[in-house]
């Protein structure tokens, strides 16, 4: 396995004071087709109690996935819903979309979850919006022999001589999320994906290169394309596999819009001041 950059997550707030680590990658240099992953994790409520009111988003995809606790979804489609531990929900948010997401009045015991934000082609960025969750179709699961196991979060994966086939399979840039957990002293191993672009997250836990160094959690390596997968942990690993086709496009960013130029962008404030996005 070959790690051309590596990446730490930095603290930060967004929405209603909710404490989060960040690795942003709006300048595209380094995370394309992937504009930023934000990782939620605190047994504190005051870290999340304030949620995401609503607000609204144009021209990239939301991919949230939920480890502990859970948010209520609602959004000006009429989508209300409870996204729980091991659920994933995805938004192609399009010409726009209106939402929030708000912890669950059960959620008492911490949350744990990530947010991530996937660009669109600029071609496809003033499209309808699309909504989907896994709530009635549970991500996929597969184990080896050694209690090595991947969750299937979006697209198809091989493992453990399973194909594995999450429901939901049309994000942008052929993007494909899938989160392995690894007991201590185990390996995963993987023969290299199709996508251009290969990350991996590491949310728990840590891992152990050949030379013995140890890559703590709150850590994304991005790999040589074309790289095989192969992780070690001494204590047992969390780790996200993101992996997508590079855009190669302009970005233009502007808090919750990413369009292509900076005229796309005042048109979306534009829109969302005079009320297209609609109320939830």
């Amino acid at each position: 396995m070959k790690v051309i950059k590596q990446l730490s997550a930095h603290a930060t707030q967004d929405g209603d004071g909710v404490n989060i680590s960040r690795i942003p990658g709006f300048d595209g240099k380094h995370l394309d087709p992937f504009l930023m992953i934000d990782e939620l994790k605190s047994d504190n409520k005051n870290d999340y109690i304030g949620g995401f009111p609503a607000h609204p988003h144009r021209g990239m995809e939301t991919f949230t996935y939920i480890i502990k606790g859970g948010f209520e979804h609602r959004d000006q489609m009429g989508n209300k819903k409870a996204i729980k531990a091991g659920d994933v929900q995805w938004m192609s948010t399009g010409k726009g979309v209106m939402h929030s997401e708000m912890p669950l009045a059960d959620a008492n015991e911490g949350l744990h979850g990530f947010q991530i934000w996937i660009n669109m082609p600029s071609a496809e960025k003033m499209r309808a919006p699309i909504y989907q969750d896994t709530t009635a179709h549970p991500a996929p699961v597969a184990s080896n022999d050694n209690g090595v196991t991947l969750k299937a979060l979006a697209g198809t994966w091989q493992f453990a001589d399973q194909a594995l086939t999450s429901s939901l399979q049309t994000l942008a840039a052929n993007a494909a999320l899938a989160d392995v957990t690894l007991p201590a002293g185990q390996r995963f191993e993987l023969p290299p994906l199709s996508q251009q672009k290969v990350m991996l997250y590491i949310h728990t836990g840590s891992l152990t290169t050949q030379a013995g160094n140890v890559i703590a959690a709150k850590q994304l390596l991005i790999l040589e394309p074309g790289s095989d997968i192969d992780l070690y942990t001494e204590q047992g690993a969390g780790v996200l596999i993101l992996a997508g086709d590079e855009l190669q496009q302009p970005i233009a960013h502007m808090g919750p819009f990413v369009m292509t130029t900076e005229a796309e962008i005042q048109q979306a404030i534009r829109d969302y001041q005079n009320g297209e996005f609609g109320n939830i």
